[in-house]
């Protein structure tokens, strides 16, 4: 039986601290306040759920505390309302030394659904393991074993724009899209909440997926940046990208052909695409030897350009066809740089099959087996109905809430509006990376998570090394994790309870 408890705007208002902000802070604007409709009362909807499950073969009792928390200006007048879903371990003694961490997913647009409904929370929606489509409803939603909840404690955020979170009066949604706007909101959402719990000297760690990871980069420095210092104990990054220079695709850069040549060699592996010989050594020997090649003969011939003789051009075009499974032909077509988009059109064109971006091994057909590239993502919307389905019916019937407003998975128009600006500065690509590295000197404990997903062409776990090669980062305080799946590898029965286990080893770095 549940126990759903209504929590009114007074009980909140009463533990609120004033939103202080300091001149440089030009995202939440204070004349917006001047209009009647942003001085009117905001009475957030917040309901709390009794529980049980069983977790990592243990019972434990939960409460799930689900509902808005509203974000004021230096004058206590709202700005904009968080929806977030918090889960705290009810039957422990010291609960307020028990870590708790924040979760987030990415877009940016992203509610954070996915890993909620995914890997962490105590409720798990199950798709088809074997990369095929998920169909419709029902679909089955079941207790996580796998949930770390048995661990820490854990709170899923939805940023402004996504989930049921939204400006609120004459603010703008758009005051809160950017790399510096975001990190700043979610570092007031998480002050507000330490308060509010009593968790100021809990362990506090940080997950997030995809752009999530490029969020909980800015966070830790907006957390630590100053004397009011959120410090953290560790942060776990989900399919990371923190330096986008390994992503955009323009002429001039060639990080992107380098990072993401690893994931094409992976992908080849698995449909078979790589010779006989090759599939022997296994995918990971087959892996290593492509990122060997690329990151020395390969990337070097790019680095030349024009300037390369015929023979090594030849040589490389040999490689790079192996690696890639395409044919030499086409390689000479692109001159030797395959883009993540051609190649998931390109490599099963003569099976009028495409691959998926988010995971590779997932197979789609288009209407026209002769463009460019993808109708869709086949990866993307294998998953997507059922874990949009999983959240909307777990919120309404389970946690008990009961807004109407619409639950925005993901938000195109908050990620087509997003400032990459950091800081005010204009950066051609954004790179959050030397973040970490300041944070982890000036914080002797943080240590970083990363999980790869070897078939991810969103974040390629390749690029993610050669971020974490430079930028300051102390990797003797970083753990690398690799996973035979996607971008999303908690989908994968055999990687998920992989990934669980290695995550709760993370929290205890003195076994």
């Amino acid at each position: 039986m549940l126990l759903f408890t209504n929590i009114k705007t007074s009980a909140k208002r009463a533990i609120t601290v004033g939103f202080i902000l300091f001149s440089t802070l030009s995202v939440w604007s204070v004349t917006a306040a001047e209009s009647p409709s942003a001085v009117a009362e905001v009475e957030p909807e917040v309901v709390v759920t009794e529980h049980k499950a069983r977790i990592n073969d243990n019972k434990i009792n939960y409460q799930a505390i689900a509902g808005e928390t509203i974000l004021e200006d230096s004058k206590g007048l709202p700005l904009a309302s968080i929806f977030s879903i918090s889960y705290l371990r009810t039957d422990v003694k010291n609960s307020d030394k028990r870590p708790v961490t924040f979760v987030f997913n990415g877009g940016p647009g992203s509610a954070s659904l996915w890993l909620h409904m995914g890997l962490f929370g105590p409720k798990r929606v199950v798709v088809p393991g074997d990369a095929t489509d998920d169909g419709a409803a029902p679909y089955p939603l079941i207790e996580n074993k796998y949930s770390i909840l048995d661990e820490s404690d854990l709170v899923f955020i939805d940023p402004v724009g996504t989930g049921f979170s939204r400006a609120l009066g004459e603010n703008k949604g758009a005051d809160f899209w950017g790399v510096t706007e975001d990190a700043k909101s979610i570092a007031e959402f998480m002050r507000r909440w330490l308060i509010e719990h009593g968790r100021w000297n809990s362990p506090k760690y940080l997950a997030g997926e995809s752009y999530g990871t490029t969020r909980a980069a800015a966070l830790v420095d907006e957390l630590q940046g100053g004397w009011t210092d959120i410090s953290i104990n560790g942060v776990m990054l989900i399919s990371s990208i923190l330096d986008f220079s390994h992503a955009r695709y323009q002429p001039g850069n060639n990080q992107p052909y380098i990072g993401f040549l690893p994931t094409m060699a992976a992908t080849a592996f698995y449909h078979d695409k790589v010779s006989a010989a090759d599939k022997a050594l296994g995918l990971e020997a087959f892996i290593e030897a492509s990122r060997q090649f690329a990151i020395k003969d390969y990337a070097l011939a790019l680095l030349q350009g024009n300037r390369l003789d015929a023979a090594t051009y030849q040589a490389t075009r040999k490689q790079l066809a192996r690696f890639t499974g395409l044919s030499e032909f086409y390689l000479d077509r692109v001159n030797l740089r395959v883009s993540a988009s051609r190649y998931t059109k390109q490599l099963l064109r003569d099976q009028d099959l495409t691959v998926g971006r988010l995971d590779s091994r997932y197979k789609g057909v288009d209407y026209d087996s002769g463009g460019e590239r993808n109708d869709n993502d086949p990866s993307g919307y294998g998953i997507d109905g059922a874990y949009t389905a999983a959240i909307h019916d777990y919120v309404y019937k389970d946690l008990g809430i009961k807004m109407t407003r619409p639950f925005n998975v993901l938000s195109y128009e908050v990620n087509r509006g997003w400032n990459w600006n950091v800081n005010g500065k204009q950066m051609h690509y954004v790179n959050v990376a030397p973040m970490l590295g300041r944070a982890q000197r000036e914080n002797k404990d943080l240590r970083i998570f990363v999980a790869n997903g070897y078939f991810d062409f969103a974040t390629p776990f390749f690029a993610t090394e050669n971020t974490f090669a430079d930028n300051g980062i102390d990797n003797r305080r970083v753990s690398m994790h690799y996973y035979a799946a996607g971008h999303m590898m908690y989908v994968e029965p055999d990687s998920l309870a992989q990934l669980a286990t290695d995550i709760r080893a993370f929290y205890h770095p003195e076994k």
